[in-house]
């Protein structure tokens, strides 16, 4: 499978992105990917254990010489966001990704492409098998659960890692080094709301909302695209006008994607029924236009429903406040950086939200610079859901990556960047969970960066990574990798 990628330069990396094409890596069903990379480590003569979690570190020593370097510490996720196109039949846990080129750049056929972190992790095992790289001593840190909850950095074991530098490889822009990141948390909501039989007067109707981009949580948060659960919840305050009661709603699949699609079933009196659909019609032509080109693709639909097999409606007292809570929820960027300009310091993503037979859960993804910012935006879910009798619980909370302009590994970067392509790299800050703040956080003497290839489109199927930008990437990573074999 994906025998086409072997074909494109430089060969080393794309030849180790087709294995992970090849293997189903979703978060949380590494294990395949792991036992594979395991027995590649033993070809390869390379030492690797694992830590509690199951985090694997694959160990190469340094070339002759140079033992006395700083120890370099490779590190990038193996999972993958598994998100497909609503027509795709693709199963993450068994399909391999298939792949396919165009004008330029690698795509996947309906699903998310894994170039992120797949890239990065190509580029390291690249790194451990090219026999004339010069390099001193050589960890390469692939670590679990990144998309789903960072589990991976969080559990990651103390006094395990013995290097000094590191080096992240799961940035998506060329031409960049990104010194900082935000931190975030999940706000889980979950409630059990009352419901009431379905009057003889109401008729059910289904309306859906499809047709957006989606995109990342974080990088793209501050891009003009539709949140699906922001919108139909929108489509909902409209319909209250006719006293329509929700049935169930499932919008979203994952926290740290922006939802593309959100569907809802609702009872609502059977003579109004025509009324609420010419004013949806008018709500799409209002979305559309909110949206302009950022969006352009939204559809928003209603039909009459034929399950007959519908659980019972919520009461109107409790769908009503239930959409009222939904509608007044933070959800996109919620402040700039005052700090470094044109970067987003706080943001909330409502990212999965479902109700059936009456249960409510909803998790969001809040970001910031400011792990302050991160809690107290937390906690405004927490009033303003407690409101309506949920339950609100704080998970998986990561801290940022405070930036170090003045770090030494920085500078050797800039240095290198700049004589491999005549012009230093833009200094960011990104507005993404990097793993560099939970990992600098257990092993705080750590210089860290982190670059990659150009990548668009993560978390979403139109994800897809720029040919000439991995070869650059690749040619970037070898360089500074040997001048910081000369450091010793």
């Amino acid at each position: 499978m994906n025998a086409h990628l072997d074909a494109l330069t430089p060969s080393i990396v794309w030849r180790h992105f087709r294995t992970l094409c090849n293997t189903p890596r979703p978060s949380g069903q590494e294990a395949a990917l792991v036992a594979i990379l395991e027995a590649w480590a033993d070809a390869q003569g390379l030492a690797h254990d694992r830590d509690s979690f199951g985090n694997l570190r694959i160990c190469k020593p340094a070339s002759p010489g140079c033992e006395q370097a700083p120890g370099v510490i490779l590190q990038g996720h193996l999972d993958m966001v598994a998100q497909a196109n609503s027509d795709s039949t693709h199963d993450f846990t068994r399909d391999p990704i298939s792949t396919y080129v165009a004008d330029g750049w690698l795509h996947a056929e309906g699903t998310t492409l894994g170039a992120d972190n797949g890239m990065g992790v190509a580029a390291i095992l690249a790194v451990l098998e090219d026999a004339e790289l010069t390099h001193g001593p050589l960890e390469a840190l692939f670590t679990l659960e990144e998309e789903t909850s960072m589990g991976g950095a969080l559990n990651l074991a103390e006094n395990w890692l013995k290097g000094s530098l590191l080096l992240n490889l799961d940035s998506e822009d060329r031409g960049e080094v990104y010194i900082g990141c935000a931190g975030g948390a999940d706000v889980v909501v979950d409630a059990l709301l009352p419901g009431t039989a379905l009057r003889d007067d109401e008729q059910l109707i289904e309306i859906s909302l499809t047709g957006l981009k989606g995109g990342h949580s974080g990088i793209d948060i501050h891009k003009p695209l539709g949140n699906a659960n922001r919108l139909l919840v929108r489509a909902l305050r409209t319909l209250e006008a006719f006293d329509a009661r929700l049935v169930s709603y499932q919008g979203g699949t994952l926290r740290n994607a922006i939802p593309r699609e959100a569907f809802a079933q609702l009872a609502l009196p059977a003579n109004d029924v025509d009324a609420a659909f010419d004013a949806l019609k008018t709500l799409e032509n209002t979305l559309r236009a909110e949206l302009s080109t950022g969006d352009s693709g939204l559809v928003l639909s209603a039909t009459r429903s034929v399950n007959h097999e519908a659980f019972e409606p919520l009461t109107l007292d409790a769908s009503t406040m239930l959409v009222a809570a939904l509608h007044a929820a933070p959800c996109g960027v919620e402040r700039m950086s005052a700090d470094v300009p044109g970067v987003v310091e706080t943001s909330n993503n409502l990212g999965v939200l479902s109700l059936k037979a009456g249960r409510l859960h909803l998790c969001a993804l809040v970001r910031s610079l400011h792990d302050t910012a991160t809690a107290a935006l937390a906690d405004r879910f927490q009033a303003l859901f407690g409101l309506i009798g949920a339950r609100v619980r704080v998970e998986n909370s990561y801290p940022g990556w405070v930036p170090h302009p003045g770090s030494a590994l920085l500078a050797i970067f800039n240095k290198r960047h700049a004589a491999l392509f005549e012009q230093e790299p833009a200094v960011k800050v990104i507005h993404a969970g990097l793993e560099c703040g939970i990992i600098g956080s257990k092993y705080p003497h750590l210089d860290m960066i982190s670059f990659g290839p150009l990548i668009r489109g993560a978390h979403s199927p139109d994800e897809r990574v720029e040919l000439a930008s991995v070869d650059e990437f690749w040619r970037m990573l070898r360089a500074l990798m040997e001048d910081l074999a000369k450091k010793g």
